[in-house]
C-alpha cells in the first residue's frame, strides 16, 4: 500500500469574487532544484485584495491560489541538486521570481524579467502557490535569501513592505539633499517603511500624508517630520510647509485616483513623483501640466540585491516594522479588516505558531 499524502493548511482564494477560505491540502514535496519551506511569517498584503476583485477575465492564472506573496520559513526538505542551504537554515523568500537568464535577471532585476509572462512564471501568492500556508515550495534556491539572528515575524513584511520602498527610494536619494522634502501618501504596511527608510538613507525633511489619525500617529511614531491629514486640503498644505516650491520627492503608496491627484500636486520642480500603490490612479504629464521637468515613476518590488540591502538596514536596526500577528485559521478575518483599513502596519500571520 502506497502512503497516505500529508495534508497541510493553506489560505486559498478559490473562485472568482468570493472571499479567501481556510483549507487542506495536499503538502507539496520539492522537486529537481527546488526547496520546501515550514513557513515561519507570512505578510499580508492590499495586493492580494487588488488581485481576488479582478473580474474573471483579467486573471492572468487558474484558481484555486494560496495566497501570501511576503514569505520566510525555515528550510524543510531539499530538492535534487540543490546546494548553498541546509535542512533548518532560516530564510526569506524574494517574491518577483523571473527567468533567471534574461538581461534584467542577469542583473538581479526579477522583478523586470524580460520573459517571465512568455514563460509563465508568476511570483508566490500571486500566481504560484503562496507563503498563506504550512509549507510552501521555493522554486529556486537563488530566491532564498539567509536571515540569520532576524526575527522572521519583523523581517517578512520587508520582503515587499520593505523592498518595495526601498526601490522606489533609491532612485530618488540624489535629489534627496539636504534642505530637500519628500512626501509618503498612505503610511500602511509599505507607507510606514517608506519614512523609517527616508530617514536613514536621507537628510529629506519627511511629510506623511494618511486618512486617519491613527495612522498618522504611527507614521509620527517612525520618524515623520510632519503628518497631515490626506484630504482635498492635503496639497495645499504640503505647499505651505515648503514655503510654495513643493516636493522634490513623493512617494504615493496608495496609487488611487484621488492620492495620485495630490501626488502631482505636492510635486516641485525637477521632482519624482512615484506611483507605487495599485489603486487604478494615473497621472496626467504634459508641458504645463506638471511642474518644469517633473519625472513620473511606476516602478514594481525591487531586485535581489535590494533585498539583502534592506535586510542589512534591518541588522543595522534602524528598521522597526510595526506588525500585528496572527494564526492562519484567523486570516480570512485579517483581509477583511485590512480592506477596511483596520491594520496599523503589517498584518502577519503564522502559519506553524
Amino acid at each position: 500500500m502506497s502512503a497516505q499524502p500529508v495534508q497541510m493548511k493553506a489560505v486559498q482564494y478559490r473562485a472568482v469574487g468570493a472571499a479567501p477560505e481556510v483549507v487542506t491540502v495536499e503538502r507539496p514535496e520539492p522537486g529537481p532544484g527546488q526547496v520546501l519551506l515550514k513557513v515561519t511569517a507570512a505578510g499580508v498584503c492590499h495586493s492580494d485584495i487588488a488581485v481576488m476583485s479582478w473580474p474573471a477575465e483579467a486573471l492572468p492564472f487558474p484558481l484555486p491560489l494560496t495566497l501570501g506573496h511576503e514569505g520566510a520559513g525555515t528550510v524543510a526538505a531539499l530538492g535534487e541538486g540543490v546546494t548553498g542551504f541546509e535542512v533548518g537554515d532560516s530564510v526569506a523568500v524574494y517574491g518577483p521570481w523571473g527567468c533567471g537568464s534574461c538581461l534584467m535577471c542577469a542583473q538581479g532585476k526579477e522583478n523586470y524579467c524580460l520573459r517571465a509572462a512568455e514563460l509563465g512564471i508568476r511570483p508566490p501568492g500571486l500566481g504560484a502557490p503562496g507563503a498563506l500556508a504550512e509549507y510552501m515550495i521555493v522554486d529556486d534556491p537563488r530566491h532564498l535569501v539567509p536571515l540569520g539572528d532576524l526575527d522572521p515575524v519583523t523581517a517578512v513584511p520587508l520582503t515587499d513592505a520593505g523592498l518595495t520602498p526601498y526601490h522606489a527610494i533609491k532612485t530618488s536619494l540624489p535629489k534627496l539633499t539636504p534642505g530637500s522634502t519628500a512626501v509618503v501618501i498612505g503610511t500602511g504596511g509599505l507607507g510606514h517603511v517608506a519614512i523609517q527608510l527616508l530617514r536613514a538613507l536621507t537628510p529629506a525633511r519627511v511629510i506623511a500624508l494618511d486618512v486617519t489619525e491613527e495612522k498618522l500617529d504611527l507614521a509620527r511614531k517612525v520618524g515623520a517630520h510632519e503628518a497631515v491629514l490626506s484630504d482635498a486640503d492635503a496639497a495645499a498644505k504640503v505647499r505651505e510647509l515648503t514655503g510654495g516650491l513643493g516636493a522634490q520627492a513623493v512617494f504615493d503608496f496608495v496609487g488611487a485616483p484621488p492620492t495620485v491627484a495630490t501626488a502631482s500636486a505636492c510635486a516641485g520642480v525637477e521632482a519624482d513623483v512615484t506611483i507605487v500603490g495599485i489603486g487604478g490612479g494615473a497621472a496626467p504629464v504634459g508641458f504645463g501640466v506638471v511642474p518644469y521637468d517633473a519625472a513620473f515613476r511606476a516602478p514594481y518590488w525591487g531586485s535581489r540585491a535590494e533585498l539583502i540591502e534592506v535586510l542589512d538596514l534591518a541588522r543595522s536596526g534602524v528598521l522597526d516594522v510595526h506588525v500585528e500577528t496572527y494564526g492562519l485559521d484567523q486570516a480570512p478575518e485579517v483581509y477583511e479588516r485590512l480592506h477596511a483599513g483596520r491594520i496599523n502596519g503589517r498584518a502577519v500571520i503564522l502559519p506553524n505558531g
